[in-house]
């Protein structure tokens, strides 16, 4: 066999997962010396991860990072195979077959659970089903949320947090005009929550969310941030984390800015709780309120602190719950798998089993490192196990199919519908017109069905 790298023996690598990671990691590896062919697999018809089902549809300026993935997919060598699951279309072990490295960069799919009682009654969700129901991802599109309660309460202050918040916050007038989904616009429209709560388990200093996140709570038309001064108090390594962290100092100074703040006529109210961890959620049938354990904040080291429970709890009624705690990563079969941390096991990008580099197998993104950082920390990350892609290519074993086009007619034999770039352009033309027709920047198809019936 003739040197991987070259023109006419390139080296053929499956990305698994058309997220930010997956592109950022295609980036380098197509402008390398080393000629590289790359498929990138997707289980939906549609590329670009979280930037499309996981942003918030009132933060447009976000996904405008799709121009920049739109030019990597440009490039000669790079093909998108979309509406392909792998592990259920495809084995990892068939994709061994057909391709010298397979890097996934398949995400976190799923939330952390609370592990408290009454945490499965109806009421009670997950914020990834919330954000991917607003945003007409086909996974939870026939999701219902009952927003008749006066309250909702949600565990967690990271930026998804905030943006459930959000959400619950804005009016119609705020939304209609973005590409939520309009089903969920319905809703929000007839929704009758009043009150929210964002919960954290440690303190204000220690809170994940950004500064334009928190700035945003004081800019919504109809609803008004409400923080007791107490909730603001720090101990003295918190208030040496702000000293030193100027994220921390700016958020710290916008919350200060919201005591006390005169509502008018704003008819909700967003209520910031810190050093509180849900104990139970209570109801006859659906929830009706949960208990909170109040914590205190123990240690020495700034950004080291652990939240410890007083053993004093405080119950506040709710219809509503949203959890966004941390999300964790999917197993593939045939890939190894730390079910604790929810990632793929690895140094620097190359998967390894037991200790052990598997050749051959590498991760990027959220599945590589967990649920950090925002869309940016990804380039860094991707670039990293990329650079070591390129480093192990002269040492790798050869695929045994080297036909680049035999996946498409194994693909076409199980009967796989695969859309191609070509396909994905005209879903996303269409959605734009359905958008445009109706004042709108883009109404997404919800189901892959819709999507489908779009190639004819």
């Amino acid at each position: 066999m003739a040197q991987l790298g070259t023109p006419e023996h390139p080296l053929r690598v499956a990305i698994v997962g058309s997220g930010p990671s997956g592109f950022y990691a295609a980036d380098p590896l197509l402008k390398s010396e080393i000629a590289c062919a790359i498929d990138m697999y997707d289980r939906l018809p549609t590329p670009f991860g979280l930037v499309r089902g996981g942003v918030a549809p009132d933060h447009p300026k976000i996904r405008t990072v799709t121009k920049v993935y739109e030019k990597i997919a440009e490039k000669e060598g790079f093909r998108f195979l979309g509406n392909v699951m792998i592990g259920r279309d495809l084995s990892v072990a068939e994709l061994r077959q057909h391709y010298d490295m397979i890097l996934f960069s398949c995400g976190a799919e799923t939330d952390r659970r609370l592990g408290v009682p009454g945490e499965d009654l109806p009421g009670s969700h997950t914020a990834t089903s919330f954000v991917g129901w607003y945003n007409g991802h086909p996974d939870y599109r026939n999701l219902d949320f009952d927003l008749s309660a006066d309250t909702a309460v949600i565990i967690g202050v990271g930026n998804v947090a905030m943006d459930v918040a959000r959400i619950l916050a804005k009016t119609p007038d705020e939304l209609k005009e973005t590409d939520i989904a309009q089903h969920a616009l319905d809703a929000l429209a007839a929704s009758r929550v009043k009150t929210i709560y964002v919960v954290g388990r440690r303190g204000a200093a220690q809170a994940a969310f950004t500064t334009p996140e928190i700035k945003e709570m004081g800019e919504l038309h109809d609803c008004v941030p409400a923080i007791a001064p107490e909730e603001l108090e720090l101990d003295a390594v918190s208030q040496q984390e702000e000293t030193e962290e100027r994220n921390v100092a700016r958020n710290m100074e916008i919350m200060r800015g919201y005591v006390g703040r005169d509502g008018g006529e704003k008819s909700r109210r967003m209520h910031f709780r810190f050093l509180l961890s849900p104990k139970e959620l209570r109801g006859s049938g659906r929830v009706e309120s949960i208990v909170l354990e109040k914590n205190r904040l123990e240690g020495d080291a700034p950004f080291q602190l652990k939240a410890r429970s007083t053993g004093a709890c405080e119950e506040i009624p709710c219809g509503l719950v949203f959890r966004s705690i941390g999300y964790k990563g999917i197993e593939i079969p045939g890939v190894p798998f730390d079910a604790q941390r929810g990632v793929f096991p690895n140094v620097a990008g190359r998967i390894t089993e037991n200790g052990t580099v598997v050749p051959g197998l590498y991760a990027a993104g959220w599945i590589k490192r967990g649920p950090s950082g925002i869309i940016g920390t990804n380039k860094p990350d991707s670039l990293e196990t990329a650079k070591n892609m390129l480093e192990d290519a002269a040492m790798i074993a050869p695929c045994a199919e080297r036909d680049p086009l035999a996946i498409d007619r194994l693909l076409a034999g199980r009967g796989v519908r695969v859309v191609d770039l070509a396909g994905w352009n005209k879903i996303d033309a269409a959605e734009i017109a359905r958008g445009q027709a109706v004042g709108k920047p883009r109404e997404r198809f919800t189901s892959i069905a819709e999507m489908l019936a779009v190639l004819g």
